[in-house]
């Protein structure tokens, strides 16, 4: 594991202008080629802390750093896949569009560069989807928005990949193609994601970040039911995608030891 610290979070609280206190006391570290994961149950504090990371919203106390300098200042090294894209339906978007306005800058006027279209071309061809660039993306399904909005977030070039629930309304069957390109980037770039996929957690990535307030910080293979419980103040029943028919590829899960449906 690399050393070389990206994130820097110190004594940081956020509370929104009614007073609702979301995050206290949040001290983070996150590090270069690290691989997290953000859980923790509804109206916790996930999105928030995403959304501070981002420079979209500004800590109450405490301090946060990205690459030594300010979110905001920060942004240009960072991708940033949503959950949802607020798009019109009946508006005819491309999806080669969509993956171009990953090279939208601050006061961009005018045409796309050659070196906009190309380095397009390519986070499409990395993310499989090249052969939807002429289709609308109000047409595709669920996992193909996911791909497509990926490589519209890679085309900035980041040094740090931010997904918020990347795997929301996504097939199972595409899911485990979908954590293998995951793992591919993660030699490039660290990635820090937003999942409700417990199964997920458990296999494909460093530490999972617990996020309920307070946050703290978990190897994954640490990762077991009583902590999972504590995460969410209730059980929750956690599928590992680790087992495979012995004739075939399908992919099956099973229930972690010391999980039981909610």
């Amino acid at each position: 594991m690399n050393d070389n610290i990206i994130i820097s979070i110190e004594n940081l609280s956020f509370a929104y202008e009614n007073g609702e206190t979301v995050l206290e006391d949040v001290n983070l570290t996150f590090r270069e080629l690290e691989s997290a994961c953000i859980v923790g149950p509804n109206g916790g504090g996930k999105s928030t802390l995403l959304y501070l990371l981002l420079g979209l919203l500004k800590p109450t106390n405490g301090k946060i750093t990205v690459f030594g300098k300010s979110p905001i200042e920060a942004r240009l090294k960072m991708g940033y896949m949503p959950q949802y894209i607020q798009l019109d339906q009946q508006f005819p978007i491309t999806v080669n569009e969509v993956v171009l306005m990953g090279r939208l800058k601050r006061g961009f006027w005018g045409r796309y560069s050659r070196e906009d279209k190309e380095i397009a071309a390519h986070s499409m061809d990395e993310m499989s989807v090249s052969h939807l660039k002429k289709r609308t993306f109000a047409e595709l399904s669920g996992g193909q928005r996911q791909r497509v909005l990926i490589a519209r977030a890679l085309t900035c070039r980041p040094d740090l990949l931010l997904l918020d629930e990347p795997t929301a309304n996504v097939d199972p069957g595409i899911q485990e193609q979908f954590y293998e390109t995951l793992y591919k980037l993660n030699k490039r770039m660290s990635i820090l994601t937003v999942s409700h996929d417990l199964g997920f957690v458990s296999e494909k990535i460093d530490s999972v970040v617990c996020v309920n307030r307070h946050v703290n910080v978990h190897p994954t293979n640490k990762l077991d039911g009583n902590m999972i419980r504590d995460i969410y103040g209730y059980d929750v029943n956690m599928i590992c995608h680790d087992y495979r028919c012995s004739e075939g590829s399908h992919t099956h899960g099973h229930t972690m030891e010391g999980c039981v449906h909610g």
